[in-house]
């Protein structure tokens, strides 16, 4: 709780959210949780996720990165090893596998994950730090 009794929606909270949302498939909810003029940057630079690497920004350019990386997915999990809440902002460092469409292999990326507050209960900046190379498949 904050100091006039409201409860304080940390950058910690905020992205087990949206890592549940993600899990569970809640596109709806999961773009709830951003603030209108948001950034996701994954993975931070550029890939084939975002050839400039300038990050998606808005709701409507996160809701196509949704539309275009999450929803394709088969199913996505995550595995949280440690967590350090600094301020607004949380660095989460796990493994996230990725059951890719048809079912046939699994991408495994491991790195940082960043999640900012704005301060109001909603994600400022979703940035994740990992390699696209260094990705590993393997079978499903």
């Amino acid at each position: 709780m904050g100091d006039d009794g409201v409860t304080v929606v940390t950058a910690r909270e905020l992205g087990r959210r949206s890592r549940a949302a993600v899990e569970a498939k809640d596109r709806q909810g999961w773009l709830d949780l951003f603030a209108d003029d948001a950034v996701v940057q994954d993975p931070i630079g550029p890939s084939p996720f975002d050839p400039e690497g300038r990050g998606h920004r808005g709701r409507d350019a996160i809701a196509a990165f949704y539309d275009n990386v999450i929803a394709p997915s088969e199913r996505i999990t995550f595995e949280i090893e440690r967590s350090y809440l600094c301020g607004d902002e949380v660095a989460d460092v796990g493994t996230i596998r990725t059951t890719l469409a048809g079912g046939g292999h699994v991408a495994v990326v491991r790195g940082v994950y960043t999640y900012r507050s704005n301060g109001d209960g909603k994600l400022a900046a979703l940035r994740a730090f990992w390699e696209f190379g260094a990705t590993e498949l393997i079978d499903a």
